[in-house]
């Protein structure tokens, strides 16, 4: 059982475990000095927001979005509540450890399995947000604040996530209710990461490059930088604007858009001088929903990218692949 680096300690050195091979430390790759887009949701002009999302997803999967909708005041209650979750004593905290990856919440250091070689340099709590039926009983109850600043930011991100789905849509040019019901019906789910101060970045990382699974996910920052996006061979720092919230399509949504718009690879790097704490909201399909790309963009005559297939499938090979792009896409492309 990893014991968490959310436990006071103040770390002099990177522990044996966390050091990675020469080659996969973050230095071991090229940097850009490109930055994602930002996107203005409070604008006039909704043809120049659809192409600007659109502009974005295909350059770089990524993009900031101001002027959403979600109030100053529901993400600092998010956040400070999540900050506060991960100073609270170990001992309240790991009353929800578990290396269960089905299990929420669930509290896990690193990515959580047991059979990990070297650990990432992260604590995160994983929770069942939506349907506030299914998920609420469930949420810890420490701090006294989490509930309430949980619901409220679920409820208003997750109509900022319906909102973007739409745009894209529009802009991909197919009915702009394509991404409603099942393809966005699956359960809400959230990562809070949380990232305690690390004596020698260059050695270790907290997440390891990958693109996520489901359909879009909303982030909200600290403003301790340490996301990176892959752009054109190199590793772009995101830095975060003040109440923006950083948006980044899914496999999903690449396959949907038939490669209109691409899934934004990521990873985390650590920082030296502050903890950075970070919510992610995931947005995605139901298990048994049928995932495909939409047939008016796939060109008269050429076959669509992808086969389809169920979500659950997609998730199993996912997961066996511990999330590898290239490797999960390969499972998925049209042989014909």
């Amino acid at each position: 059982m990893a014991e968490p680096l959310s436990n006071g300690a103040a770390y002099q050195s990177v522990p044996e475990s966390y050091v990675f091979p020469e080659q996969k430390r973050p230095g071991s790759s090229p940097c850009s000095a490109a930055a994602i887009p930002v996107v203005d949701l409070g604008g006039d002009d909704h043809g120049k927001i659809v192409e600007q999302i659109i502009d974005a997803g295909r350059e770089f999967g990524f993009f900031q979005v101001v002027n959403h909708g979600v109030a100053d005041e529901v993400m600092r209650e998010m956040m400070s509540s999540a900050e506060e979750f991960f100073m609270l004593p170990t001992e309240e905290k790991m009353v929800h450890y578990s290396t269960d990856s089905k299990k929420l919440p669930r509290f896990h250091s690193s990515v959580g399995n047991d059979q990990e070689k070297v650990l990432y340099w992260r604590d995160c709590l994983k929770l069942g947000c939506y349907p506030f039926h299914q998920f609420r009983q469930q949420w810890p109850e420490k701090p006294a604040g989490l509930r309430a600043a949980l619901e409220a930011y679920t409820t208003a991100v997750r109509a900022v996530a319906l909102r973007l789905l739409q745009l894209t849509a529009a802009g991909l040019g197919i009915n702009e209710g394509h991404f409603e019901g099942e393809l966005s019906a699956g359960p809400v789910l959230m990562n809070v990461n949380h990232y305690v101060p690390c004596p020698d970045p260059s050695l270790t990382l907290g997440l390891a490059p990958h693109c996520d699974p489901n359909l879009v996910t909303l982030l909200m920052e600290n403003g301790v930088s340490g996301l990176q996006v892959l752009h054109g061979g190199g590793w772009v720092d995101v830095e975060p604007l003040p109440g923006a919230l950083i948006v980044n399509f899914g496999h999903q949504m690449e396959v949907i858009s038939n490669g209109g718009v691409r899934s934004g690879e990521h990873r985390v790097v650590t920082n030296a001088r502050a903890a950075r704490t970070s919510v992610a909201t995931f947005v995605m399909p139901e298990m048994c929903c049928a995932v495909a790309p939409a047939p008016e963009l796939v060109p008269d005559g050429e076959p669509p990218l992808s086969r389809p297939y169920t979500y659950e499938e997609f998730v199993g090979v996912y997961t066996s692949e511990t999330g590898d792009r290239a490797a999960v896409l390969a499972h998925f492309q049209n042989k014909h």
